[in-house]
């Protein structure tokens, strides 16, 4: 009976210590995007944060998931045109989010938190940061706000400088950053900024739609590195100061979030080679030719959400096809595939802790059969309690894509169209004006 009373405790503190993951919880909200129904995601998403609207607030700003979920919150507010909303959550969450260090000094730290750390504060992978800004860009361009997209666009500045002195592979996406900030600076009217961020958009992706404002820039200025003189040459386009331009910005799809992943130790090892130490692969070895472990737990990247697809745009009825600008779940799977070794390393590193309690306990029981009992409770509690972190921007477009269209001033009506979600706005272009119109589709 003693051993009995005694298994019934062990279940119930498992039961106890287990708990969902962060993608267990988004659940509701991936599934509401999925279908195209970004007013139930954003119902679901403000229940996760315990507020009644999408008006409000959580009363914990620096939650270990609350700045996730306003991140989440403040994408599907894009894809429902509440671009000032967008905004405010955004930069809030941008205040509450550190970046994660994934240098390779920083190997064994990151293994541990990417595994085990889900109660603390969220730390984000440098594209993840990098493109706060660049989302929130989009949203002060779609309202005219020039002075809010330049305070964006300063901040996204000093990410990507921190990325150049790293060597970070994820620059490659500071291309769809410049190009915005350069469209700021263009139509603020400031042609020296906007050449030098042109030419750093040009420099990673020779953006075909940069030619015309290129040419018309330095036909102002005067002035172009050699690599933009090159791009003006290729636009054939008459200048003409009195035409205005629209812009056309499209986000669609959804990165591939993290999900919790259960292989046998074999397997793990080979996924950890080269971070973990030998030591530790000695004793994972040790371990489970013993039988006392065979599975290790480490989250994993998802699939991907969505197909690729062609947004289509037309302005007036003549079409216009938008140049690709980003593929950010490109970066998202470069990014975890370089970080996955340290993670599993942690995983089972963690795990040879585990069974090790479990031993001591064992050891220190007068009776065989509780002292087993013990053990076995111990390694079950931790086990569940060590829940891997599955924390990512979910509601994150995949790709984004753009177009930039010159146009007689006036009335002017646009036509947008991806993965079946369908956009119309008329936009009225003043004599030099511009108009922003940006389209999110998060499925």
């Amino acid at each position: 009976m003693k051993l009995l009373s005694l298994l019934r405790v062990l279940v119930v503190a498992l039961a106890a210590s287990a708990c969902a993951s962060h993608s267990d919880k988004t659940q509701a909200i991936r599934s509401a995007l999925d279908a195209g129904d970004a007013a139930t995601a954003l119902k679901h998403v403000n229940e996760r944060l315990d507020v009644k609207s999408e008006k409000d607030l959580p009363e914990d700003l620096g939650g270990s998931e609350n700045a996730l979920y306003l991140l989440d919150r403040g994408m599907i507010l894009q894809q429902l045109a509440l671009y000032e909303l967008s905004s405010r959550d955004l930069q809030i969450a941008d205040k509450q989010i550190e970046l994660l260090d994934l240098s390779r000094n920083a190997l064994d730290s990151l293994g541990k938190y990417l595994f085990s750390d889900d109660v603390g504060r969220y730390k984000a992978p440098p594209y993840e940061k990098l493109l706060i800004n660049t989302e929130n860009m989009v949203n002060y361009l779609a309202r005219g706000d020039l002075s809010g997209a330049r305070v964006e666009a300063r901040r996204l500045g000093v990410m990507q400088k921190y990325l150049r002195d790293h060597e970070d592979p994820a620059q490659a996406l500071t291309a769809t950053g410049s190009y915005l900030a350069g469209f700021v600076f263009e139509k603020s009217g400031k042609v020296d900024e906007a050449l030098n961020w042109y030419d750093d958009a040009v420099a990673i992706n020779p953006f075909r739609t940069l030619a015309g404002p290129v040419k018309r820039l330095i036909a102002r200025n005067g002035t172009g590195s050699a690599r933009l003189q090159a791009l003006a040459a290729q636009s054939t386009e008459e200048i003409d100061e009195d035409d205005g331009e629209i812009l056309i910005l499209v986000g669609y799809g959804r990165v591939p979030y993290k999900i919790p992943r259960r292989v046998p130790i074999g397997l793990a090892l080979t996924f950890a080679s080269g971070a973990i130490s030998p030591y530790n692969a000695q004793q994972a070895n040790a371990l489970a030719a013993q039988g006392l472990v065979t599975w290790v737990n480490f989250p994993e990247l998802g699939p991907p959400q969505g197909t690729i697809g062609i947004p289509h745009c037309k302005i007036d009825g003549t079409e216009n096809v938008p140049e690709p600008m980003a593929a950010i779940d490109h970066e998202a799977k470069r990014a975890w595939t370089a970080a996955q070794p340290a993670v599993v390393a942690s995983a089972i590193t963690r795990m040879i802790a585990r069974v090790a309690a479990g031993q001591v306990v064992q050891h220190a029981a007068k009776d065989d059969a509780v002292g087993a009992l013990l053990s076995f409770g111990l390694q079950a509690t931790l086990t569940a309690a060590d829940t891997p972190d599955t924390r990512s921007w979910e509601a994150l477009p995949s790709r984004m894509a753009v177009a930039r269209i010159r146009v007689k001033p006036g009335k002017h009506h646009v036509d947008l169209a991806v993965r079946g979600l369908r956009k119309t706005q008329d936009v009225e272009i003043e004599p030099g004006g511009f108009a922003v119109v940006s389209h999110t589709v998060l499925f």
